[in-house]
């Protein structure tokens, strides 16, 4: 069925989540989930088209991973759908969620089978158990749990969602506006991932690979008279700073090229060009968290620093202390795993002639080992 369309969602924040990564990119050995899932669809169908929706902030990494098209998401998932649905010119439309992982062939065999039956089909479990409402009990043979992947006609489903009116699901929106949905029998062991506790459930899902991800950054900056000096985020108590674009910690700067490096994702003028006026004269440790947070979100720990601060002047040995402490706040890891060397360059070159700073940093990573929230819930 090559007239077909993959849509995968997965700009969501992970907000029942509840942790410190983005669902979507806790590695399946070494793929993100979002990969995993798509590639494990792919296994069953060969698709026209694929587009994955995801935040806007991590497309371009994602670019890494995959040749896919990507989508900006949107607040609402049914505007990160509209947003797809834009790019998708066949006839036929698969939707699902990064969250529904464990998604077996026999159930995407049964949607394309009957895709002429209706103008959406869709996956279904009964429900098992005795359903209380209110004064009252439910038919339980009337009631159905929805799943996904759906699959829509195009056109159909487009017209179906041109509205403000807000729904939960694709048969949702077609139903309303006057369409026809079949079902077929869906599968239990495909469940949605919305909080930690649902991980058990996931046999489908491989523990993260165990290797560790080094990146080096180093920066330099030449002095300026009458600014104030911030290294790693501590005030150094000279009458002068350093000439930059942002406040100058030339040690920060470092850092985050260190950690982009280690993750693969660019370096700090890709983030944050000296072009743009966002981040004149900006306090660096502002630019470190958003890293940090970036860092954390697409499934990654941070395992220890090394810093190395080349400097004829100032004298820095009675800030280590504070310096270290201050990266290991902002990095949130143990002061043990931050280490802060500084040296000379015995008066050669520009740091020998006195005219600025230069600063080295060593960060290690590993992906985050998301198994560690099953075994806290046994």
């Amino acid at each position: 069925m090559p007239d077909l369309t993959l849509v995968l969602l997965g700009a969501g924040n992970s907000t029942r989540f509840n942790q410190k990564f983005k669902k979507q990119w806790m590695r399946i050995k070494e793929e993100p989930l979002w990969l995993f899932v798509t590639k494990r669809l792919q296994t069953f169908i060969n698709f026209k088209k694929i587009i994955v929706v995801a935040n806007e902030e991590e497309i371009e990494y994602m670019k890494n991973f995959a040749d896919y098209e990507f989508v900006p998401g949107g607040k609402e998932r049914q505007i990160s759908l509209k947003n797809a649905l834009s790019k998708v010119d066949t006839k036929y439309l698969l939707v699902t969620d990064v969250a529904r992982a464990c998604i077996k062939k026999r159930v995407v065999d049964d949607l394309i089978r009957n895709k002429t039956k209706a103008d959406i089909i869709v996956p279904y479990i009964k429900v098992p158990d005795t359903v209380h409402y209110k004064n009252g009990f439910l038919d339980r043979d009337e009631l159905k749990l929805i799943q996904t992947p759906q699959l829509s006609q195009t056109k159909i489903l487009k017209n179906a969602l041109d509205t403000t009116e807000i729904f939960t699901d694709d048969s949702t929106a077609i139903l309303k506006n006057g369409g026809t949905v079949f079902y077929v029998e869906g599968d239990t062991s495909a469940t949605k991932l919305t909080y930690a506790d649902d991980l058990s459930k996931l046999e489908c899902l491989q523990k993260p690979c165990k290797d560790t991800f080094t990146g080096i950054g180093y920066d330099v900056h030449p002095f300026e008279n009458n600014k104030d000096m911030f290294l790693c985020g501590v005030k150094i108590d000279v009458p002068y700073g350093f000439k930059a674009h942002s406040d100058g910690d030339v040690a920060i700067h470092a850092i985050i090229d260190a950690l982009l490096g280690s993750i693969g994702a660019g370096d700090i003028g890709e983030l944050f060009p000296d072009s743009d006026n966002r981040y004149k004269n900006i306090d660096s440790k502002i630019l470190l968290k958003k890293v940090c947070d970036f860092v954390s979100n697409v499934g990654y720990d941070i395992v220890n620093i090394d810093i190395t601060v080349i400097a004829q002047k100032p004298k820095l040995s009675n800030y280590k202390t504070s310096m270290r402490k201050s990266i290991s706040r902002l990095l949130d890891i143990p002061y043990a795993k931050v280490n802060i060397k500084a040296t000379t360059t015995e008066k050669l070159g520009f740091v020998g002639r006195e005219e600025g700073v230069a600063v080295e940093a060593v960060v290690n990573t590993k992906y985050t080992d998301w198994t560690l929230l099953q075994e806290k819930n046994i």
